[in-house]
Parts: C-alpha cells; sequence; structure tokens
C-alpha cells in the first residue's frame, strides 16, 4: 500500500480501538494528523483558559518544518503502536 492509503487506514483505525488511549497519545495523534493534512500551524495559539485548545495547537505547532510525508508515516506508526495496546473492535 501506497503512503497515502496507510494513512487514511490508520485515520478509520483509531476511530476504531476497543479503549480511548490516553491524552497524551490523543494528543501525539491530533498534531501529527493536523501537521500531515494541514501542514504547518497557521492558526493563533488559544487563550490562556482554554487549556484544551491550546494543549492541540502546541501539539500541532510542535511539529513545525515536518514534512507531510513525514508527519503521515508518523502517524501511521503511533496508529500501529495503539492498536497494539488497545486492540481494535
Amino acid at each position: 500500500m501506497s503512503l497515502e492509503e496507510n494513512f487514511n487506514k490508520a485515520v478509520e483505525d483509531v476511530k476504531n480501538l476497543k479503549t480511548t488511549p490516553a491524552d497524551a497519545d490523543l494528543l501525539v495523534i491530533y498534531g501529527l494528523y493536523k501537521q500531515a493534512t494541514v501542514g504547518d500551524c497557521n492558526t493563533e495559539k488559544p487563550g490562556f483558559l482554554d487549556f484544551k485548545g491550546k494543549s492541540k495547537w502546541e501539539s500541532w505547532n510542535g511539529r513545525k518544518g515536518t514534512s507531510q510525508d513525514d508527519a503521515k508515516q508518523a502517524y501511521v506508526d503511533k496508529v500501529k503502536e495503539l492498536i497494539e495496546q488497545h486492540g481494535l473492535k
């Protein structure tokens, strides 16, 4: 399968994990997904009191400079790791 096909499969697989991954893992997945699909972070940092939004922004912005293909491969690898830990439905 191509990288694009593997990425799209991983996007679907992550929705079908038996249990919800830890918040830290979810933030990694979010940041990699945004970097893979949008590229470098293009939004302003959320306000001080928006803890969830700020965490998501920091996860995405922390990947600045990573190519979209590298982010897709890292996303696929992380989802495989999560499937091993949590299993699929």
